[in-house]
C-alpha cells in the first residue's frame, strides 16, 4: 500500500502527525499554570472562595494536559533515533544538551511540585501550595524556553562550528539566543496565553449557557476574555516584529507564505488564490498592490524576493500559502470576540447569550491558529532540517515506507482517538462542575464544605 510513496514523505508526514498531537497539550499546560497561579493569588488577596473552587476546577484539566503531553512528548522523541538518525549523528552536539537541559530544569520542576498542587492542597499550608504552583507556571515557561532555543536554533542555526560533518559549538550564548529565538519564544508564548484564554473563556460560556450562574463561572469567563482582549493585539505586534526577522533571515519562508512567485518592488498583498507550482502564479488572486512591501519591509515601494530567486531550494508553496492565512483569519476573529466580549462584560456586567454561543464554539480556535502558525514554521524550513546546514534527506533514515505507514496509521488513529477522548473529558468535568457546585450551594451542603476549607486554611 505503501511502497510506492517516498519514505521521506511518509517520514515526514509521520513525525509531523507526533508533533501536531503533542505541541497541543503543552500549549495549553504552559499558560493554564499561570491562570491557576492567578486564581491563586486573587483567593489569597480577596478571601473569595470562588476563586478557590475556579482553581480546583481547571488544576484537574491541567494535570489532564499535562500528562497527555509528557505521555505524547516521550513518543516523539523516539522519531529522533528511528526516522532521524541522520539529525542527532550531525547536530546531536547541541540538541542532546538543549533537550537535557529542559528535562534537567523544567520537567522536574513541573513534575515534583505538580503533585503538591494536586494533593497537597489540604495537606500543606496556603503558602506552600501557592509557592508549588508558582514553581510549576515557571517549570512550564522554562521548558518553552529550552524548547523553542532549539527550534529556533534549527531556523536560524548560530554559535558553531562543522567539524568532520558534525556540529560542535562555539558558543552556548550564541547558539541559544540565536537571531529568531526572542520573536519566537515571544510569539509562541502568546499564543499558549490565547489558546489557555479562548478555553477558559469557552468552557465558563459552556457552563453559563447550562445555567451554572456562580461567581466562580463569572470569574473564569472574565479572566479568559480579559486576557484574550489584552493578548491578541501584542500577538499581532509581536507577529509583525518575527515577520521582519524572517524576512532577514529565511526570505523563501516568507515568499512561499506571501504568494510571491517573482522579486519585485511594491509587491501586492493576495488576500486569495490558488497558489500553482506548474505556472509559478496564482489562480483566481485577488490581491492589495504594494501592501506586502509595506508591512514587510515598511516600505511601500520595498523589494520583496520570490519564489524565483531560490532556485529549488524554497519550500511548498501552497501549504504555507493557506496555513498562513488561517493563521491571521482565526487571529482576527479572536480580536473581534474578545474586543466585543470584553466591551459588553463591562457593560452589562455577564455575557448574553449570542456571546456565550460565540465563546463556546471558539473553545479550542486556539489550537486551530497555532498548529496553523506551526505549520508555516516547519514546512517553511523545508527543504532544511538546520536551515542551511542539514537537509531533510540527509538526515532521514533507511526504514521502509511500509514500516513507516503502518506506524503512521496506528498514530493517526490513536491520536484522533485521544483528542475526541480529550475534548469530551474537559467539557465532562465542566458540566461535573456545574452540577457539584448546585449540589454545594445547598444548606446541608455548605457546612462540610466550610469546614473543609477553614482545616485547610490552617
Amino acid at each position: 500500500m505503501f511502497e510506492s510513496v517516498d519514505p521521506v514523505i511518509l517520514a515526514r508526514i509521520q513525525f509531523a502527525a507526533n508533533i501536531t498531537f503533542h505541541i497541543l497539550f503543552p500549549t495549553i499546560s504552559i499558560s493554564l499554570a499561570w491562570v491557576l497561579l492567578f486564581f491563586k493569588l486573587r483567593y489569597n488577596k480577596t478571601g473569595d472562595e470562588s476563586w478557590m473552587d475556579a482553581y480546583r476546577v481547571w488544576v484537574k484539566i491541567f494535570a489532564l494536559t499535562f500528562a497527555l503531553g509528557v505521555v505524547s512528548g516521550i513518543t516523539m522523541s523516539f522519531q529522533f533515533g528511528t526516522n532521524w538518525p541522520g539529525y542527532m549523528e550531525t547536530v546531536g552536539n547541541i540538541a542532546g544538551p538543549l533537550l537535557a537541559y529542559e528535562v534537567l530544569t523544567a520537567f522536574f520542576l513541573e513534575a515534583t511540585f505538580l503533585g503538591i498542587m494536586l494533593f497537597g492542597m489540604r495537606r500543606v499550608s496556603n503558602r506552600v501550595h501557592t509557592i508549588a504552583t508558582l514553581l510549576v507556571a515557571g517549570g512550564t515557561t522554562l521548558s518553552a524556553f529550552w524548547i523553542l532555543a532549539l527550534n529556533s536554533w534549527m531556523q536560524t542555526p548560530a554559535g558553531f562550528e562543522m567539524i568532520d560533518g558534525r556540529a560542535h559549538v562555539t558558543s552556548w550564548l550564541a547558539v541559544i539566543f540565536n537571531p529568531s529565538f526572542p520573536y519566537r519564544l515571544v510569539h509562541m508564548l502568546l499564543a499558549s496565553g490565547l489558546t489557555v484564554a479562548f478555553l477558559v473563556a469557552g468552557i465558563s460560556a459552556y457552563r453559563w449557557l447550562r445555567n451554572d450562574r456562580s461567581r466562580e463561572v463569572l470569574h473564569s469567563l472574565r479572566t479568559g476574555v480579559t486576557l484574550a482582549a489584552v493578548l491578541i493585539p501584542l500577538q499581532i505586534v509581536a507577529g509583525d516584529l518575527h515577520g521582519l526577522n524572517t524576512l532577514h533571515h529565511q526570505p523563501a519562508k516568507i515568499a512561499a507564505m506571501e504568494g510571491i512567485w517573482k522579486t519585485e518592488k511594491g509587491a501586492p498583498a493576495v488576500l486569495f488564490g490558488l497558489p500553482n507550482a506548474t505556472t509559478r502564479s496564482n489562480d483566481f488572486e485577488i490581491a492589495i498592490p504594494k501592501l506586502a512591501s509595506l508591512y514587510l519591509t515598511h516600505a511601500i515601494d520595498g523589494e520583496i524576493r520570490g519564489i524565483d530567486a531560490f532556485g529549488d531550494r524554497h519550500p511548498p508553496v501552497a501549504p504555507l500559502f493557506f496555513a498562513f492565512r488561517i493563521m491571521v483569519g482565526v487571529g482576527l476573529l479572536m480580536l473581534a470576540v474578545s474586543w466585543l466580549g470584553a466591551w459588553q462584560l463591562r457593560r452589562r456586567g455577564a455575557p448574553s447569550t449570542w456571546l456565550a454561543r460565540a465563546l463556546v464554539a471558539m473553545t479550542f480556535s486556539g489550537w486551530i491558529a497555532l498548529v496553523a502558525g506551526w505549520y508555516v514554521t516547519e514546512i517553511g524550513r523545508q527543504p532544511y532540517l538546520v536551515y542551511g546546514v542539514l537537509t531533510t534527506a540527509q538526515a532521514a533514515s533507511k526504514v521502509p515506507a511500509a514500516m513507516i505507514g503502518s506506524t503512521l496509521a496506528m498514530y493517526l488513529s490513536l491520536y484522533l482517538l485521544l483528542i475526541v477522548a480529550y475534548v469530551s473529558v474537559v467539557f465532562h468535568l465542566a458540566r461535573k462542575a456545574g452540577m457539584t457546585k448546585q449540589i454545594d450551594l445547598s444548606p446541608a451542603g455548605l457546612q462540610p464544605a466550610h469546614a473543609a476549607d477553614t482545616g485547610s486554611a490552617q
